[in-house]
Order: structure tokens, then sequence, then C-alpha cells
């Protein structure tokens, strides 16, 4: 029988790695569970366009809080598929989810269709409406061709080794991917590189299956939605460094823009669940679940805390 594994690849066996498991959640339809461990409250893991391992970092960290599992979710059917995993465990609690990109859609769908499942839900810099549209914001959008080269065209990845790959992250995003998850992603040549992109055309169409507008009056269950706090324009400035008057007032219109995207957002949120608690934590970026740790750490126990 063909089995979709959804973005599972062969994983190295490390010292103090999750324990892997493959839960089915339709006919042909299997998903790769991991499990950190801990006590408690059982804290759910939703993974975006990256697999479950890239929360490595903060899962280790989140065992201190509660049992902490990661799914490597699908595209269409991912909310119905949380579901039959939280069967499948058997859990003793109800759990609190968290979700990053395609993983925040889930969270939402899930607090709304089936709240006496789930203790309450947190978004990791993900809440967002896929079916708004850049004139939907109020502002101009920026023209991508006239912003700062470096920002337009960053360099290209070092593919010579993970660690090669993770320092080029963390020059142009901010971040590095824990080695497990470059493991998932690429695939390793005996000398060490980067080969093949090992995701495939049809599993990265598939994520974008199925998005919806939220329905954030429809939650019913404890909101923490945490967003990164986004750099000022004197501080994307300096960091871009613009050479032209055109491409310093794209720049402006980009920052202008973003905080557009992200108000929106917010007033959303909290216009359909006024009680949801809102963090704004400086300094990080996107992939927030990497670049801020500690605090996602420390507002997600007062949050599992307070339940």
């Amino acid at each position: 029988m063909q089995r979709l594994l959804a973005l599972i690849f062969t994983m190295q066996v490390v010292w103090g790695a999750p324990r892997a498991q493959v839960i089915r959640v339709d006919s042909n339809v299997e998903l790769e569970v991991l499990d950190w461990g801990g006590q408690g409250r059982p804290i759910i893991l939703l993974a975006g366009y990256l697999t479950a391992h890239a929360y490595d970092p903060l899962a280790e960290k989140l065992s201190a809080l509660g049992h902490v599992y990661g799914i490597t979710r699908r595209g269409p059917g991912a909310a119905r598929d949380v579901i039959e995993v939280l069967d499948a465990l058997h859990l003793t609690q109800r759990p609190v989810l968290a979700g990053h990109s395609f993983g925040g859609q889930d969270i939402g769908v899930i607090a709304a269709a089936y709240p006496d499942r789930i203790a309450g839900i947190v978004y990791l810099n993900s809440v967002e409406d896929p079916t708004l549209k850049a004139s939907d914001y109020g502002v101009d959008s920026p023209d991508g061709r006239l912003l700062p080269a470096s920002l337009r065209s960053p360099s290209p990845p070092d593919l010579s080794s993970i660690q090669g790959y993770q320092k080029w992250q963390l020059q142009t995003h901010g971040i590095a991917f824990p080695e497990s998850e470059v493991r998932q992603l690429y695939e390793i040549r005996p000398d060490g590189s980067l080969g093949k992109y090992q995701v495939s055309r049809a599993t990265n169409q598939g994520l974008f299956q199925g998005l919806i507008q939220p329905e954030y009056g429809k939650i019913k269950v404890p909101v923490l939605a945490l967003f990164a706090g986004l750099p000022t324009l004197a501080e994307q400035t300096r960091k871009y460094n613009p050479q032209t008057p055109q491409e310093r007032f794209a720049l402006e219109q980009k920052n202008a823009f973003d905080r557009a995207i992200q108000n929106r957002h917010r007033q959303d949120l909290v216009q359909g669940v006024p009680s949801a608690r809102i963090v704004v934590i400086p300094g990080a970026n996107f992939y927030i679940f990497l670049s801020s740790v500690p605090e996602i750490v420390r507002e997600m126990k007062l949050f599992v805390e307070s339940l």
C-alpha cells in the first residue's frame, strides 16, 4: 500500500533526539510524530512548511513544562489529521496546540471545530489571513525590483556542509535550522555536502491547498498569540544600506507594508477573540520558534499554568 509520508525522510539517530513514530491518519496517509518527553500537560507543536524536527531547540526546553510532541503536517485535511493523532496518542489531559506558519492555520480551525479536545492554542508568529490580498492592508506594497540589492537578492546558500548551510542561514535570516531539520530537507552526500532538496513539488503544492479565512469568532478556548517585533525603518536602513532615493523609498514602503500586515492580523484576532493574550517579542523574526526560544518558553509557561 502506498504511503504518503509528510516530508518524512531517514532520520539520523543522535543522542538526545526525540522518539519518532508514524501514525496513520487516513487510509493511505501516515504522519511522522515526534516525542521529546516531559511530564504534565501535553504540548503539541504543529509544523508549517518545515518538518517537526525544526522544533528541536524549542521542544527540548518546553519539555520542562509538559509532555511535548511534534507533528509533521500535510496540506489538505491537516486539521482532522491532528485529531487522529491525538486519538492515537491516548492523552490523559487536553493538550495545548502551538503552530507556526501553516500550523497556525490548523490550530485555529481545530480550536473552532473541536474545542472540547484541546485546552488552548498558541500562535507562533502565525496569526494571518491567507485570503487577504495586498490591497486589503490599506497601504501601498513596495516594488520589489527597487528594494536594496542585499534584500532583493541574498547570497546563494552554502551547500558545502550542514555547518556551512547553517552559517549562511544565520547571516541571511538570523536563525539556523537544527541539523536534524537540515537532514530532512536535503540529501547528505558521502562527503558531507548537501545534495538534492528532498521535498517534492507535489508536497510543496499540497501545503498550500485548503487555506481558508480564519474564523476567530468561533474559537472558544484560551489563546496566546506571539508576534515577532518588527524592525524599525532605521534598523532596516542600517542593515540593507539603500544606495539610491528609489531604494530608500521602496524600503520605507516595505517597512510600512509589513507593519500594516501585522496590525491587520492582530486586529482581526482581537476582534474575534477579545480575551486573547497578545505578546510582541522584540528582536524575533519570522522563525520565532528558533529566534526567541527563552521568550517563548517564558510565555508558554505562564499560559500553561493558567489553564
